[in-house]
């Protein structure tokens, strides 16, 4: 019998989402939802891992950093409910992927077409920086993701921010492909070889990039417009 890619990322979100391993995040997860900021005070709070979402066999996946503690750690679904989303899914809207620009929580009825976002943590982290301890006890969940979308035919990867880029790269090296050097930066074009072929670098879609003009809508624009020349 064929596998079926939905009920193989189904079980893998069930078990992201009962995981522990992280005592800090944890904490920190639980102690954001109780406590609340007070603009959601009437919100009911994920407040725990926030699993990957999307196509079961796209072509695209996003890498994003981990969940922020008052968008995703929220709604629990990665890029939702905070800036970063209201910067990323208009532009994902405008090329094709999302089926609505605005993405308000799990049950806003917005779909991705080719495309599955995922983190690299799956815990909001305080001051939004996971250690390193912290992003490689989570790794596993990535590395399971990129095996079921690989086997359905994933061709490239949008890493958004440095971090994301250099820790697909590692994965990558440890599975033993011979990758040149490049340098994290927009628009920085990786061939990984195959199952995914690519990887592209992006500026993250923080506030503190989009509102100091670093990353721009027309240059955000251009990342979803590669990623789509490259799985022509």
């Amino acid at each position: 019998m064929t596998p079926n890619p939905n009920q193989n990322l189904s079980a893998l979100e069930k078990r992201i989402t009962s995981c522990t391993l992280c005592p800090r995040l944890v904490e920190w997860r639980e102690e954001t939802a109780r406590t609340k900021r007070r603009a959601y005070m009437d919100c009911d709070y994920w407040g725990k891992p926030v699993p990957g979402f999307g196509d079961p066999i796209a072509e695209v996946l996003v890498v994003g950093l981990a969940p922020g503690a008052h968008g995703s750690n929220r709604t629990g679904r990665q890029f939702t409910g905070d800036a970063s989303g209201s910067f990323l899914f208009p532009a994902l809207h405008r090329a094709g992927f999302s089926s609505q620009p605005e993405a308000y929580g799990r049950d806003d009825e917005l779909k991705l077409q080719n495309m599955f976002i995922s983190a690299l943590c799956r815990c909001a982290p305080p001051d939004n920086k996971p250690s390193r301890e912290e992003m490689m006890a989570c790794r596993p969940f990535l590395e399971e993701e990129l095996n079921q979308l690989s086997s359905s035919g994933l061709k490239v990867i949008v890493a958004l921010g440095k971090i994301a880029f250099d820790e697909v790269v590692k994965i990558y090296k440890g599975r033993g492909r011979a990758l040149e050097k490049v340098k994290f930066g927009h628009g920085a074009v990786l061939k990984l070889g195959q199952d995914p072929a690519w990887l592209i670098g992006s500026y993250h879609p923080s506030r503190q990039n989009t509102q100091t003009g670093r990353l721009t809508t027309p240059m955000f624009d251009q990342i979803w417009s590669l990623a789509l020349e490259k799985i022509l």
